[in-house]
């Protein structure tokens, strides 16, 4: 017999699940600037988090990034391509994440340079740096998320 508190057990859990990314089907092409450790550390988080992932190495990173229309300036050691979207750099998985479920009309999200604390740059939660949403209707570069703040999305 189902009671009130199992139903309402089962349907937090379904509503859980609905708001997680399908990670494990969400595969991700990392490309990786050549003999960067912190590249790969970036594509190890993601696969410890469930993602599907995929690692090359740039051959030819500027003319690479400009294919993919990452703005120079917002350029990083490695890109990501997953689910359509481009992300340069050490985004935080909760704005990957937020991006992939959310489907903004932008082509990515950049994190400029290697910032201490970012994921793969030892991934703490007290670092603070900007995450730049770029491309579409984010044009060359807008802030979509504040990393180390109280409230990262409210920018």
């Amino acid at each position: 017999m189902i009671t009130r508190r199992h139903f309402t057990a089962l349907s937090a859990a379904a509503l859980a699940m609905t708001a997680l990314p399908a990670r494990a089907t969400t595969p991700m092409h990392v490309l990786t600037s050549p003999g960067c450790g912190c590249c790969h550390a970036w594509a190890d988080l993601a696969r410890a988090r469930g993602y599907a992932v995929t690692v090359e190495e740039l051959t030819d990173p500027d003319a690479q990034k400009s294919e993919r229309g990452i703005p120079l300036e917002l350029a990083s050691c490695h890109t990501i391509e997953a689910d359509g979207y481009i992300f340069e750099g050490h985004v935080p998985f909760e704005a990957l994440e937020a991006v992939l479920q959310d489907r903004p009309n932008i082509t990515g999200l950049a994190v400029p340079g290697m910032p201490m604390g970012s994921p793969g740059m030892g991934d703490h939660p007290s670092a603070r740096y900007d995450v730049i949403a770029f491309g579409g209707e984010a044009g060359p570069g807008t802030v979509y998320y504040r990393a180390g703040t109280p409230q990262p999305f409210n920018v």
